[in-house]
């Protein structure tokens, strides 16, 4: 009897050896990926607020909804007139944007035709863009007051156009119809007529004038410590004094 139920148990205990082990069960993690890590608290800003916000060209990828990591529009719904507030802001983001890219240009442009061999009345100006006003002067000439009084009429127009009236319900805010950066002024006749046309325009110029604006930054950043043209800093001999 004894014999039998070893034989039964061995026969268990090899049975049981032969079996498929079950795999280890292991907790799974869902990733999740956000699209924009950099999004605005969409729960603590207006809707009015918001919806303006996205309504504005510019809002290109790798960041599809907003790029406000400083929690601007926050900031501006904790203002009488937020969606003011924001037109305010776009107005001045476009109006430094197109300064910037004309600086830009200007900086790179200037270094490359004035010099030694450059058209009188500026043989002398010559170096990094940043020291050629006080050249001009040095040599006679007039920078500052003509640069003030067209910097006065531009602004001047621009306030006609875009600013309401500074009573005291509208101190320091736009037209309400003003569309901010609209002002009139094509010359060429390039803005299209269609309404996608115009957007993706407006995209196009508020993204090369928020390059424009980090560029001319760093062109007089680079000049004043480097004293050196911007072009002679391509050649990697050129950061040595």
């Amino acid at each position: 009897m004894m014999s039998l139920n070893l034989a039964q148990s061995s026969a268990s205990l090899a049975g049981a050896s032969l079996r498929p082990r079950a795999a280890p069960q292991v907790a799974r993690r869902t990733l999740v990926v956000r699209a924009d890590p950099i999004a605005p608290k969409e729960s603590v800003i207006p809707d009015d607020v918001l919806s303006y916000a996205k309504s504005l060209p510019g809002i290109t990828q790798p960041f599809p909804q907003l790029f406000d990591p400083f929690n601007l529009l926050g900031n501006a719904a904790g203002t009488k007139d937020g969606v003011n507030e924001v037109k305010r802001w776009r107005e001045a983001e476009l109006t430094h944007g197109r300064v910037a890219m004309l600086a830009s240009i200007g900086f790179i442009t200037q270094e490359q035709i004035l010099g030694a061999n450059a058209p009188r009345p500026f043989p002398h100006v010559q170096g990094p863009a940043i020291n050629h006003f006080q050249q001009v002067e040095q040599q006679g000439g007039v920078f500052w007051l003509p640069l003030l009084l067209l910097i006065a009429i531009a602004e001047s127009y621009r306030v006609q156009v875009g600013w309401a009236n500074p009573t005291s319900g509208n101190f320091y805010k736009l037209n309400a119809d003003y569309k901010p950066g609209t002002l009139g002024f094509d010359p060429l006749n390039l803005y299209p007529s269609d309404p996608k046309a115009q957007y993706d325009l407006e995209t196009k110029e508020i993204n090369n004038g928020r390059l424009a604006m980090i560029a001319i930054a760093a062109f007089v950043a680079q000049e004043l410590v480097v004293e050196k043209p911007i072009f002679e800093n391509l050649n990697l001999t050129g950061f040595r004094k």
